[in-house]
């Protein structure tokens, strides 16, 4: 089982679907123990952050409010 429509960058994360057949299980629930949303939920509202950007959720709220100044999606 592969998600296809995965739209994470980062293969080399052993979590991505593309390393294993799990579909998104272990990055959501890796994500979920972390206190974090997984990127797709970010890359659905915004341009690639990188790496290093703030994945939690709070990162998420201010995203899709606006109040971080990235541009979002409508």
């Amino acid at each position: 089982m592969n998600a296809g429509f995965c739209t994470c960058r980062d293969k080399k994360c052993p979590m991505n679907p593309a390393n294993h057949d799990k579909g998104c299980t272990p990055c959501v629930a890796k994500c979920l123990r972390e206190g974090e949303l997984p990127s797709c939920f970010f890359d659905a509202v915004a341009p690639y952050r990188g790496p290093d950007a703030d994945y939690s959720y709070a990162g998420f709220a201010r995203l899709v409010s606006g109040a971080d100044g990235e541009p979002r999606k409508t």
